[in-house]
């Protein structure tokens, strides 16, 4: 989750929306580039058209997909673009995809781009960039920067773009792509029936194997390119830690400064979902004890009860949804993604608790206000699309599980936060990714050390319930780069602009390429 996202949680007024997957990057045990690379014949000038294609900046009008987004677009000065690169890049004389691109041009004189992601997947770079230019209005960063967000493949308005669900679906609340960590049971003819749904909404089985975080690290090469061929200055934040990550590996020597903020841990594979639902059960204990201290706090006074209280509280959801809105309900599942969107950031939990006695008495307007801001849909589900690509891209990183393989990943996710066990069992998970058209390009292991970089920083925080900060330090060391350490409760901090400790440390090394041995900020 980005800071951008952060900020829509703690200003959006108390509308409807529809829940979001909790996914933050994939691992698997292959490296599919090299036989990529074998498998084409295609020599390297025949990629020469995107890269020495030239960004014709001008009006972002169409390029939002929220109404919030496109206020944020109309700001002066904005400016937007669209990037050609190949839907395969084993075969780029085929069809092309159109990248959206959007800059916030430097308020001095520019030292070159610096790009964002903003994690997800399925976050839009361009409400990322947008939103830190606003964070960060009088940073050195936007002073001799130029920030410059995209749309990843299948994200956004970027087109083509993954669509699994249309207005009937988000009425009936048919909307969940992940069968694994949540309540139900489901089939075979489930799993095939929803990738058969993202097909037919996305152009076609041929998109669905286009949306690689690998085939994202390319294009990112092509857009550095494309914006005057310099070498990358790059700010990711979760998933975006992966991204930057993987284009340091393929790329080094492309690369001139990186900002990895809250790190997706390297060398970790499915069992990164375990460490990091385990991490929200520890928000989910932090939160419950603050509340206690309040008589009239929903989940009670005593903190070491506040679990078996909550699942007193959701599970009645299971058989009894919530109706809002246009005949939509909010079952259980929206629940437990409402509360853990908002586990990120600890002064977002106050509105949880209070969501959460809402609940109680019938109403869901707080929560869901909550999971709107996350996803940055709409009140009725639609406007973005972050879930559903949020699931394609997963699909296309992370190794398939069996049947079984899921059961038990739910069993251990439910032992590793009991406050999400619905108390039904564990049967019935599935995969969502086993009937993909196309096998994934996976991720991982990396490397133990990825040589020929210049000096890297990865942000950790120390309380960070979804990328445990010993994941950060993880990836210090996998790049040979600097780690400066946060003392706090959240998920990310770099483009907040918050800490005027962590901005100074940011800048310093973005501009000047300062970093401290023994850096280290408290929130």
């Amino acid at each position: 989750m980005s800071s951008s996202l952060f900020r829509r949680l703690l200003r959006r007024p108390l509308v409807a929306a529809v829940p979001v997957v909790l996914l933050i990057g994939a691992c698997g045990p292959t490296d599919p580039e090299a036989s990529e690379q074998k498998r084409s014949s295609a020599p390297a000038t025949e990629l020469d058209r995107f890269y020495q294609q030239d960004l014709a900046f001008g009006s972002c009008d169409g390029y939002a997909t929220t109404t919030a987004d496109e206020k944020l677009f109309a700001a002066p000065g904005l400016q937007c673009a669209r990037l050609k690169v190949p839907l395969d890049y084993a075969a780029p004389r085929g069809g092309t995809a159109r990248l959206a691109v959007l800059r916030v041009p430097a308020r001095g004189t520019s030292k070159g781009p610096l790009v964002l992601n903003s994690g997800g997947p399925g976050g839009t770079g361009q409400n990322f960039a947008a939103q830190t230019g606003v964070a960060l209005a009088k940073s050195p960063v936007t002073e001799n920067f130029d920030l410059i967000g995209f749309d990843p493949r299948g994200v956004g308005a970027t087109e083509p773009s993954i669509h699994c669900f249309d207005d009937t679906d988000r009425l009936a609340g048919d909307v969940r792509t992940e069968f694994v960590l949540t309540a139900g049971t489901f089939s075979e003819k489930d799993t095939a029936r929803l990738v058969d749904r993202c097909a037919r909404g996305s152009g076609g089985e041929k998109t669905l194997g286009t949306v690689s975080t690998r085939d994202t690290v390319r294009d990112m090469d092509v857009l550095r390119s494309a914006l005057g061929g310099g070498k990358l200055n790059f700010l990711g934040q979760s998933y975006g830690t992966r991204i930057g990550a993987l284009y340091a590996e393929k790329y080094p020597q492309h690369v001139r400064a990186m900002v990895l903020d809250g790190a997706v841990d390297p060398h970790l594979g499915g069992e990164r979902r375990l460490s990091q639902y385990a991490g929200f059960q520890r928000s989910f204990d932090e939160m419950a004890a603050a509340c206690s201290e309040d008589a009239k706090c929903p989940l009670g006074t005593d903190p070491e009860e506040a679990t078996e209280t909550f699942n007193r509280i959701a599970r009645p959801l299971l058989d009894e949804p919530l109706a809002y809105g246009r005949g939509m309900k909010f079952t259980y599942n929206n629940l437990i993604d409402s509360v853990i969107a908002g586990l990120y950031y600890k002064a977002v939990w106050p509105k949880i608790t209070k969501g959460i006695a809402d609940v109680r008495k019938g109403d869901p307007q707080q929560l869901l206000a909550i999971s709107q801001a996350f996803s940055g849909e709409g009140p009725d589900g639609g406007g973005g699309n972050f879930s559903e690509a949020n699931y394609a891209i997963t699909c296309m990183d992370e190794v398939r599980m069996t049947p079984g393989q899921a059961v038990e990943m739910r069993e251990q996710t439910y032992r590793s936060a009991p406050f999400v066990d619905p108390g039904t069992g564990t049967a019935g998970a599935r995969d969502a990714c086993e009937f993909w058209p196309v096998g994934p390009k996976t991720a991982y292991p990396f490397p133990d050390r990825v040589g020929g970089l210049p000096t890297t920083l990865t942000i950790s925080i120390t309380g960070d319930p979804s990328t445990p900060h010993q994941a950060g330090v993880n990836l210090a060391k996998t790049l040979g780069g600097s780690l400066l350490t946060v003392q706090g409760e959240q998920h990310t901090i770099a483009s907040a602009g918050t800490s005027a400790c962590v901005n100074r440390a940011v800048a310093d090394y973005l501009v000047d390429l300062r970093v401290s041995a023994k850096a280290r900020c408290t929130l």
